[in-house]
């Protein structure tokens, strides 16, 4: 038995996630589970956003991230039950180097803060006025 480790990233039926979050992403754990895998992380990427083009009829959706240990043997059977799911759209799973785990099962558990926008100075309040008139002044010195 050889076991990797995968990440697969999920587009979600919108209005089927709103409707039961509980039950549409149970299900991609149970499945995972049921053929001997190990969910890692698996959580909500993105709610309900504009899908880039059409599938399928679907213009928005819900992005879903796992991250799961598993046989390789199994991983065709995986991506057969995944199919056959109803909420899921589209799907994309890769092999994750083993070393590279800890680290993005912790960034998948604990996101990084959206950034604050930048505030500006007040008008007249130029930071960069007293440098560059030293700059200019040192210059003429020259």
């Amino acid at each position: 038995m050889t076991e990797h480790v995968y990440e697969t990233l999920f587009i979600l039926d919108t209005e089927q996630y709103s409707r039961n979050p509980e039950e549409v992403s149970g299900q991609i754990a149970k499945a995972i589970e049921e053929l001997g895998g190990t969910v890692r992380v698996s959580r909500v990427w993105d709610e309900d956003r504009k899908l880039a083009y059409e599938i399928d009829g679907h213009k928005r959706g819900t992005y879903w991230l796992v991250y799961y240990r598993l046989d390789t043997e199994k991983t065709k059977d995986l991506n057969r039950q995944f199919q056959l799911m109803n909420p899921v759209v589209r799907f994309l799973t890769i092999t994750i180097d083993e070393r590279l785990e800890e680290a993005l099962v912790n960034h998948a558990l604990n996101p990084p803060k959206p950034a604050e926008p930048e505030t500006k100075a007040p008008a007249g309040d130029d930071v960069f006025a007293e440098d560059e008139t030293d700059d200019d002044e040192a210059q003429k010195e020259r």
